[in-house]
C-alpha cells in the first residue's frame, strides 16, 4: 500500500482557527506527527487509534533534528500510513514546512499542503493591530527573527526591510530582541517607532506588551517576556488602543474548571471560551448504563398503562431513547401519553425526538415540576418517573402524597470517572478562578476525589447551577459565590460574567 503524507496547517493557537479540510484530514489519519504548538482540542480531532508522535521544538530543546523528521514522515508514508505532519500557524511560513515536502518529493512520496491560519496575521489581529491600513501602511513583511545575530553575512537585507516596508512582523524574534532593534535603527529606522510584542497570541494567556525601538528591549527585559510570541513594527501599533478587542473580553484570562460529563462540558466550554477565558474540563461524573436494565425493559414493554412519562434529565431522556431502539420500539408507542420534563435542555433532547413535552415548569427543579404537575387531577393516575439510579425523592413523593401510582425506574446512573492521582491538584496548582458545579452529584464526586480535602478550594469562586446544587455545596463546607436565577448552564454562564464585571 502507497501512503501519503499531509502537511497541515494548525492554526496559530485559538483552535477555533482550525481549517475545516485539516479537521477533515485529521479525522483521517493514522501517523499524527506533531509540534509544540499544537493544541490539545486540535489533536482529538484524530482517531484514537492514530499513532501520536510529538516532535516539537522549543528554546535549548529539539526532540528531533529536522532531517530526523523528514525521514520520520518517509518511513511512515511507506509503511503505507496516512500521516499528518501538523504544524503550527502554516507550514510554509516558517514552518520548514518547504523543506520537508522537498525531503518527500526526492523520495517520491505523495504528499499535500493543507495551509493554516498563519500567527504572523492572527496573533497582530488578537492584538487589534491590523498590519495593513490606508492611513498607517499599504505594505507588509514577514521576518525571521531567528537568525543568528553572529553571522557574518546576514541572509535579512536590513537597510531595505528597515525603511522599504510599513509594517514588520518577526516571528521568533524575543531572543534577538535587542539585535533586531539595532539593525533597525542603524538602518534609519525612527527609534520612536511603535512595537508591539504578542505573547501566547489568540489564547486566554494572550500577553502584549507596546512601545518604541528605544525601548522595547527594555521593556521586555522587566517584563520578562519569553516565547512564543510575534513582535509588531510600525504605525499600525498605534491603532491597538482602539482596536483592543480580544483582551477586553469580560472573561478574559479567567481560568474556569468545568466538573460536569465530558459530552456535556464542550458546549459549555465554547460560551467560556468565546468569553475569553481558558477552560479545563475535569468531569467528575460519568453517565453509564444502570446494573439492571430489567425496570427499564419493563416499564417500556407496558408504556401504555402509564398516564405520565416524567424525565428530569437530558441523560434520562437519551437512555431512554437508546433503550427503546434496542428493544426494536419506536416514539409511536408512547401513544396519548402526557410527558413532562425538568429544564430546558431536556426538553429540547425531546424536540429533537420530535416530542413536544406537555408539561416544564419555569423553575428549573423537582418541586417545581411537582406543583405544576399537581395542577392537573393527578388522584388514581400511573406515572412513569424515569430518571438516575440514584436522586432525591422529593418529587415521587409529593406525587404519591396527591394519590398518584408511581413506578420510578432507573436509566442511567452516574459513576466517578478513574483518574490518575494528583491530575487535580495539578490543575488546582496552575491558578484556577472558577469551577462550575451543575449538580449535587458533581460536587460529591469532586470531594471524593480531593479524599475530602475541600480547603483546596478555599481561595476559588464556586459557581453552582441551582440551589439544590448550592445547597450540597454548603453542606460539604463551601462558600457559593455565583448562583444565576434560572438554573440553565446559559444562565449559569452569564451569572459568571456579572460576578467578574460587576
Amino acid at each position: 500500500m502507497e501512503g501519503k503524507v499531509y502537511l497541515v496547517g494548525a492554526g496559530p493557537g485559538d483552535p477555533g482557527l482550525i481549517t475545516l479540510k485539516a479537521k477533515r484530514v485529521l479525522s483521517e489519519a493514522e501517523v499524527v506527527v506533531y509540534d509544540y504548538l499544537a493544541h490539545k482540542r486540535i489533536m482529538a480531532y484524530a482517531p484514537s487509534f492514530a499513532e501520536r508522535i510529538y516532535v516539537g521544538k522549543q528554546a535549548g530543546r529539539h526532540t528531533l533534528s529536522q532531517k530526523e523528521i523528514n525521514q520520520l514522515l518517509i518511513e511512515k508514508a511507506r509503511e503505507g500510513k496516512v500521516v499528518v505532519r501538523l504544524k503550527g500557524g502554516d507550514p510554509f511560513i516558517f514552518g520548514r514546512g518547504g523543506e520537508e515536502a522537498e525531503a518527500l518529493a526526492k523520495e517520491n512520496v505523495p504528499f499535500e499542503i493543507v495551509p493554516g491560519v498563519s500567527s504572523a496575521i492572527a496573533v497582530p489581529a488578537y492584538a487589534g493591530i491590523p498590519l495593513t491600513h490606508r492611513s498607517y501602511a499599504s505594505s507588509v513583511a514577514f521576518v525571521t527573527g531567528h537568525e543568528d545575530p553572529t553571522k557574518v553575512d546576514s541572509a535579512i537585507n536590513w537597510e531595505k526591510l528597515a525603511m522599504g516596508v510599513d509594517t514588520l512582523v518577526f516571528l521568533m524574534g524575543v531572543g534577538n530582541l535587542p539585535f533586531i532593534v539595532q539593525k533597525l535603527i542603524e538602518n534609519g529606522r525612527s527609534p520612536k517607532t511603535p512595537v508591539a510584542i504578542v505573547r501566547w497570541g489568540t489564547l486566554p494567556e494572550q500577553r502584549t506588551i507596546v512601545g518604541n525601538l528605544e525601548d522595547i528591549a527594555e521593556l521586555a527585559k522587566r517584563e520578562k517576556l519569553k516565547p512564543p510570541a510575534i513582535i509588531v513594527v510600525g504605525e499600525v501599533v498605534n491603532l491597538r488602543d482602539l482596536l483592543n478587542w480580544w483582551e477586553e473580553k469580560p472573561l478574559f484570562g479567567k481560568k474556569i474548571l468545568i466538573t460536569r460529563t465530558r459530552e456535556q462540558a464542550a458546549e459549555m466550554a465554547m460560551e467560556l471560551e468565546d468569553l475569553g477565558a481558558r477552560c479545563y474540563i475535569f468531569p467528575t461524573i460519568e453517565v453509564t448504563d444502570p446494573l439492571d436494565f430489567s425496570p427499564l425493559d419493563s416499564a417500556i414493554s407496558s408504556i401504555s398503562l402509564y398516564d405520565w412519562l416524567i424525565f428530569t434529565s437530558v441523560n434520562g431522556v437519551y437512555s431512554f431513547k437508546r433503550r427503546l431502539k434496542k428493544l426494536g420500539r419506536d416514539v409511536r408507542i408512547l401513544g396519548d401519553i402526557k410527558i413532562a420534563v425538568i429544564g430546558e435542555k431536556t426538553s429540547k433532547a425531546l424536540e429533537d425526538w420530535g416530542i413536544r413535552p406537555d408539561l416544564m415548569p419555569s423553575e428549573f427543579r423537582a418541586e417545581a415540576l411537582a406543583e405544576e404537575i399537581l395542577k392537573s387531577d393527578i388522584r388514581g393516575k400511573k406515572v412513569l418517573l424515569v430518571r438516575a439510579e440514584k436522586a432525591r425523592e422529593v418529587l415521587p413523593e409529593k406525587l404519591k402524597e396527591m394519590g398518584a401510582r408511581v413506578d420510578i425506574v432507573p436509566a442511567y446512573r452516574t459513576v466517578i470517572p478513574q483518574y490518575k492521582r494528583g491530575e487535580i491538584e495539578d490543575i488546582l496548582k496552575g491558578g484556577i478562578d472558577v469551577i462550575t458545579f451543575t449538580s449535587s452529584s458533581t460536587v460529591i464526586h469532586l470531594a471524593k476525589i480531593l479524599d475530602g480535602n475541600i480547603g483546596l478550594l478555599k481561595d476559588i469562586a464556586i459557581a453552582c447551577i441551582g440551589p439544590i446544587t448550592e445547597r450540597t455545596a454548603r453542606d460539604l463546607g463551601l462558600k457559593v459565590d455565583i448562583m444565576p436565577d434560572t438554573y440553565t448552564t446559559s444562565a449559569l454562564v452569564k451569572a459568571i460574567v456579572s460576578y467578574f464585571t460587576s
